[in-house]
């Protein structure tokens, strides 16, 4: 029975990654470090109420054989470049140093499509350097997920998201016949179980999943 951290619980994808551990016979108990109770109560289950900040202090309460990063913000909820950084960057590298200390060998990382730490994009810069120097720590094994449009509904309304959201399926079509397939479309919920069936599978120390990699992790 392994024990497994999951930093960004509350978030899209999160939610349903929480889910999925608590039902994987695998993990005798998930830990999640949140802002705010999620007002959830399992038996598996630990809560943990925190931040960047405070997040060293929660250290002798973790126990971890796997963390699970599905930590991210948007410019809209975040416009400071400084932290948004921190949230994409900084609070996902600390998760990672901290459950490698108590004794983490794998790391699943939710990053984005076309990370790259060289680009001149903001955006695809953080992903790119966030991967980069988790890679660095040297865990057992790190695993990177990297989804285009993330399709599901989401709990707050966003007009211009909703409309994107509800027309991009329509693409999928075209960027399999482009070849292109790691743009498409992918349910938040097909990702986590991408992510808690990563855990299950041999792996090399370093794992990157797109489109078609994670539709067949997850059975899709």
């Amino acid at each position: 029975m392994k024990k497994a951290l999951l930093v960004g619980a509350s978030g899209f994808v999160g939610r349903f990654l929480l889910d999925e551990l608590l039902q994987s016979p695998d993990y005798d108990r998930v830990t999640i470090v949140v802002r705010k109770d999620l007002n959830l109560q399992h038996p598996k289950l630990v809560t943990l109420i925190g931040d960047y900040q405070t997040f060293p202090a929660l250290k002798d309460r973790i126990e971890a054989d796997e963390v699970f990063i599905t930590l991210g913000t948007t410019r809209k909820k975040t416009p400071d470049r400084k932290k948004y950084y921190q949230v994409d960057h900084d609070y996902p590298l600390l998760a990672t140093q901290i459950a490698k200390e108590k004794g983490a060998r794998s790391v699943f990382l939710l990053t984005a499509v076309g990370s790259d730490p060289a680009s001149r994009v903001f955006y695809v810069r953080t992903k790119g350097e966030v991967e980069r120097d988790i890679i660095a720590e040297k865990l057992a094994h790190t695993h990177i997920f990297r989804p285009s449009m993330i399709l599901g509904n989401r709990a707050e309304f966003r007009l211009w998201e909703k409309l994107f959201l509800g027309i991009w399926p329509a693409f999928d079509p075209i960027l399999k016949w482009l070849g292109a397939s790691k743009y498409r479309g992918i349910q938040g919920k097909t990702i986590a179980r991408a992510m808690a069936a990563a855990a299950r599978h041999p792996a090399r120390q370093v794992n990157y999943y797109e489109w078609e990699e994670m539709m067949r992790l997850a059975g899709d």
